[in-house]
């Protein structure tokens, strides 16, 4: 890869960006699927979750590996280790608390509102909202898409606790990761290794219950430390570089044996049990192809400046945090005024992006609003600006 370790590498933000909009683009189709959201739409579109399924083995996996690669950029950037993790706990525990008291009680209220629940927004917030009990099938309070960020913060930790381990023994895992991935092993040993972790009993859920996810907790994790060692290692970059176009051609093939699956067992008909092994296989193969190839397209194609590049890679933390709330609600309103999949999978999409750009150009503009939305206190307009030196800080 061309950016050394002392460069930012724009590629990351590009592709964080791009990242992030897929997400957005995922969570309004999956209202058009019959796989079950918060704000079901009128009808079914039978053909909607095949375009959900290009994406659906690696977008959260590659998510955590860029995280990863920031958290390491951010790591050698720092004083010390103390001042890494405290400046992680801030930047991700003050947002993840504002947005789990004042973002996020609005979903799980539509959804009971939808269910007939006849209290105000204010009762609900000030009696049920926090009770930690079901009501009417919905219990509260509930991270719903904050979870990425518990996670984050939690692999986080984990890395913490991993500095604290003798310097021989970091070094050496290292070397090992090193020798099995930076090499013509690449693409292989991550398939196996994430083919394995899929095989796990239990797989991961759907709902992200903390306790009750180990499975993705191997997965994620694993990927978030496959980000810091793409950010240390030179020799990984550069089986990344050579490789990139085969994981692409696997990933893609991969996807066409998800695809024909789901088009012969669509929605929730499950896959019989003899078919469950090679379609795990299918989708490790997918979830890491799809990674390399877009970690490889980013340094090839995307490594450069723009001057829309900081305000998007900025926004995009304030458009997680706004980016459900505002679906989900405007979502449950516009089910019942009878339209069509299209007008109203068009509708969701403009409503939603508009108020994520309200959000973020609103809220950067109030000092004391910026850091419970994510972004770092305004720096003194009179004050020259920073070298571009490592990836600015994110949240995934």
């Amino acid at each position: 890869m061309k950016a050394s370790t002392t460069q930012r590498h724009y590629g990351m933000d590009w592709l964080r960006i791009g990242a992030f909009v897929l997400l957005i683009f995922y969570h309004i189709g999956i209202n058009f699927t019959p796989w079950g959201y918060t704000t079901p739409t009128r009808g079914v579109v039978p053909w909607a979750e095949i375009p959900l399924l290009a994406t659906s083995a690696w977008r959260l996996g590659l998510l955590f590996a860029i995280s990863g690669y920031s958290s390491a950029a951010l790591l050698a950037r720092e004083k010390s280790d103390g001042a890494f993790l405290r400046s992680r706990l801030v930047r991700l525990g003050v947002p993840l608390l504002f947005a789990l008291i004042v973002i996020v009680p609005p979903q799980p209220y539509a959804g009971l509102v939808h269910g007939g629940y006849t209290q105000s927004y204010l009762y609900y917030f000030v009696h049920d909202a926090f009770t930690f009990q079901d009501i009417r099938g919905e219990y509260v309070p509930r991270p719903m898409h904050m979870w990425f960020v518990i996670y984050l913060l939690t692999y986080t930790l984990v890395l913490a606790a991993a500095l604290k381990l003798p310097l021989r023994v970091r070094q050496a895992a290292g070397q090992v990761a090193e020798r099995v991935l930076a090499g013509p092993w690449l693409l292989p040993a991550g398939i196996a290794i994430i083919f394995a972790v899929r095989l796990f009993p239990g797989n991961w859920t759907d709902s992200h219950e903390f306790f009750r996810d180990p499975v993705a907790h191997v997965h994620y994790c694993l990927l978030f430390f496959f980000g810091i060692m793409l950010r240390r290692s030179e020799k990984l970059r550069l089986a990344i570089a050579a490789q990139w176009k085969l994981a692409l051609a696997l990933g893609v093939g991969a996807f066409a044996l998800v695809a024909a699956d789901a088009i012969r067992y669509p929605g929730n008909v499950p896959t019989p049990g003899p078919l469950l092994v090679p379609l795990h296989f299918a989708k490790a193969v997918q979830c890491w192809g799809m990674i390399v190839a877009l970690f490889g397209i980013a340094d090839r194609f995307w490594n450069r400046d723009n001057r829309w590049r900081a305000m998007l890679a900025e926004a995009v933390f304030p458009f997680y945090i706004i980016h459900q709330t505002a679906e989900v609600c405007f979502g449950y309103w516009l089910r019942d005024k009878g339209l069509t999949a299209l007008p109203e999978f068009l509708a969701l999409m403009m409503v939603t992006f508009a108020a994520c750009w309200a959000f973020y150009l609103g809220g950067r503009e109030l000092r004391w609003l910026r850091p419970l939305i994510g972004l770092s206190p305004r720096r003194n307009r009179a004050a020259p600006s920073p070298p571009a030196a490592d990836l600015a800080p994110v949240s995934g």
